[in-house]
């Protein structure tokens, strides 16, 4: 989403126009990838806690944190796909109500790459809902 980027070329009435799209026009793109990055540098770093827990077992109460911060990291993680698929939805869809048009019929290749990076969020996010569960059970099991 971050290098997603497009310019049309249109030519009316003998003059010749360029439109440009790119993620940062519209806010909840930049959040969608700000809260992406946040989420993976604190993958980065669960990860290297995720490592000492298995060295060392005995360590409860970190592991409590750590679920913990995997649920706040999920709602950023929801949070901002669920905003990008609501822009997303209207740039394939438009809303006739509002007068605005869908986009995707002129800027194919940015919807193309917003679309799949969507859905890899959404993906990150249901991988992210069985980590949570994994995580819940193996410590009420101890």
């Amino acid at each position: 989403m971050g290098t997603t980027n497009e310019t049309v070329t249109v030519a009316a009435f003998s003059q010749v126009f360029q439109f440009n799209t790119n993620y940062k026009d519209l806010p909840v793109f930049t959040f969608f990838v700000i809260a992406n990055s946040v989420v993976g540098g604190y993958l980065v770093l669960s990860f290297a806690i995720s490592v000492f827990h298995i060295i060392r077992s005995s360590a409860k109460t970190s592991r409590i944190i750590l679920v913990s911060l995997d649920t706040v990291m999920l709602s950023i993680l929801t949070a901002g796909a669920s905003s990008a698929a609501a822009m997303v939805y209207l740039a394939h869809k438009g809303n006739s109500n509002a007068n605005w048009s869908a986009i995707c019929q002129q800027f194919t290749n940015f919807c193309h790459r917003i679309s799949g990076s969507l859905i890899g969020s959404f993906v990150a996010i249901i991988l992210f809902i069985v980590i949570i569960i994994a995580s819940s059970v193996a410590l009420s099991r101890r």
